[in-house]
């Protein structure tokens, strides 16, 4: 498939009646191949193998009502307390610029979520925002932070 700006990562892969599907631990089933998902999937593995995220507080996939419009909010990391939603990340294909609509959209999903974190990702380059609501802005951090890290 495609090299990305990850470390490197063996997923489980199946052609099902023509298709090639990936394996999502998260979901617990095989999903469309595409190049989306294969940065999921990827980024997904770098958060929870090299940066101490737990897979049990993870959620790919989640579903978010704003007014009349149903989105869906590539993957979410959760409070243990609460559940209450501490990071959010949309994944493109390595194919598409990192722009501001990407920074738009997912502002779009935070305006309903309210995480501390946002993270942009096409698998080449990554962006993590720390929001500051008391403030009223957003610090652009050097890395994506070890889930130990995280205040």
């Amino acid at each position: 498939m495609i090299e990305l700006n990850l470390p490197s990562y063996a997923p489980r892969l199946r052609e099902n009646g023509g298709r090639k599907e990936i394996f999502d631990p998260l979901r617990e089933k095989f999903v469309a191949l595409t190049p989306e998902e294969w940065v999921r999937q990827h980024f997904v593995n770098y958060l929870v193998a090299h940066k101490g995220y737990p897979a049990s507080l993870l959620q790919n996939e989640v579903s978010l009502r704003s007014g009349r419009a149903t989105r869906r909010c590539d993957t979410v990391l959760y409070a243990r307390e609460g559940l209450r939603p501490r990071l959010i990340a949309e994944y493109k294909s390595p194919a598409v610029e990192i722009s501001r609509e990407v920074f738009r959209q997912i502002a779009s999903y935070n305006s309903v979520l309210h995480a501390d974190f946002l993270v942009v990702s096409n698998g080449i380059s990554h962006f993590c925002l720390q929001m500051d609501y008391a403030g009223g802005r957003a610090s652009c951090l050097r890395e994506i932070p070890d889930y130990t890290q995280l205040p």
